[in-house]
Order: structure tokens, then C-alpha cells, then sequence
């Protein structure tokens, strides 16, 4: 999947080691190089959910149309998809939602 990003400050966060490191912490800057890996390696949003990479599902309620993996506990990477056939993941936020 081709990835975009909100805005520049989770562009950031997600592409630059260093600067993940610094918000969050080796441990999760590791986990978040690990799944912009993963997310772009797949082909869809679907074949991540039902391969379970990154414990990717999709969310609810008033998070409807978005989707989430795991980083850290209780951290989580949001993202939305877009396309049907080739498919955009855009990198929402990394949050607690629970």
C-alpha cells in the first residue's frame, strides 16, 4: 500500500527514528518503524486483518471507517484507507482511543 500522512507532524513521528524516539520512547519508536514496514508491504487493509500483521482491525462508533494496529500498549496507530483496488493508507494518529 502507498502511505500519506495527516500532516507533518505525524510524517514525522513515523519517518524519523529519532524524532519518534524522543515522543514516545525506543520501544515504541520500534514498534511504529515496524508497522510503517508492514503496511507497506501489503497490498491491502484486508489481507492485514486477516493475516492478523500488527493486529490490525477495524474500529467503530465514532471511529467508523478507520482502522488500527498495535504498537506499544495502550498506544495504537490509526489510519483510514482509501481505494478500493489500490489502496492508500493515511497515518491518522498514534493514541490511546480506550
Amino acid at each position: 500500500m502507498r502511505i500519506d500522512f495527516r500532516n507533518k507532524r505525524i510524517e514525522k513521528v513515523c519517518t524519523d527514528a529519532d524524532a519518534a524516539r524522543k515522543k514516545y520512547g525506543a520501544d515504541v519508536a520500534r514498534r511504529i518503524e515496524q508497522r510503517m514496514a508492514e503496511i507497506d508491504a501489503a497490498d491491502t487493509v484486508e489481507m492485514m486483518i486477516q493475516f492478523h500483521i500488527g493486529r490490525c482491525h477495524a474500529l467503530t462508533g465514532n471511529r467508523q471507517g478507520q482502522y488500527a494496529v498495535d504498537l506499544v500498549h495502550p498506544l495504537r496507530m490509526v489510519f483510514t484507507k482509501d481505494g478500493e483496488t489500490v489502496q492508500v493508507a493515511t497515518i491518522e494518529e498514534i493514541v490511546d482511543y480506550h
